[in-house]
């Protein structure tokens, strides 16, 4: 049986809400980790900016979409397909990308980073 735990971090400021373009990404350093911010008209979103599958840190410059009423964002390398909401991969199955928790507090964007463990 394998058991995983998760940590949480505290909140962390990252910058102010319009700072970020609507309908694009940008990469931050939270406590380490490259994170990529996107603002959609659904929400703010914050993923790992390593695409898993090129290995590079690139995905704040991906195309941000939607698929079948999802918010996705598709690899600037190879062009998979991620959920912004879950961080899985569309396009290949077992694939995904560790997503953190974001929002937006009297204008400014923070994340807490979600650590697997």
């Amino acid at each position: 049986m394998t058991i995983t735990m998760t940590t949480t971090c505290t909140w962390a400021p990252v910058c102010p809400l319009d700072r970020l373009e609507p309908e694009r990404g940008v990469a931050a350093l939270v406590d380490g980790v490259q994170v990529a911010l996107f603002r959609t008209a659904d929400g703010l979103y914050a993923i790992d900016n390593l695409d898993p599958v090129a290995g590079a840190y690139v995905l704040s410059r991906g195309i941000v979409g939607s698929r079948g009423g999802v918010p996705t964002v598709a690899s600037p390398l190879h062009k998979q397909v991620y959920d912004l909401r879950t961080g899985a991969c569309l396009d290949l199955p077992g694939v995904a990308v560790p997503r953190h928790d974001v929002r937006c507090r009297d204008g400014l964007v923070e994340v807490r980073l979600r650590r697997e463990g």
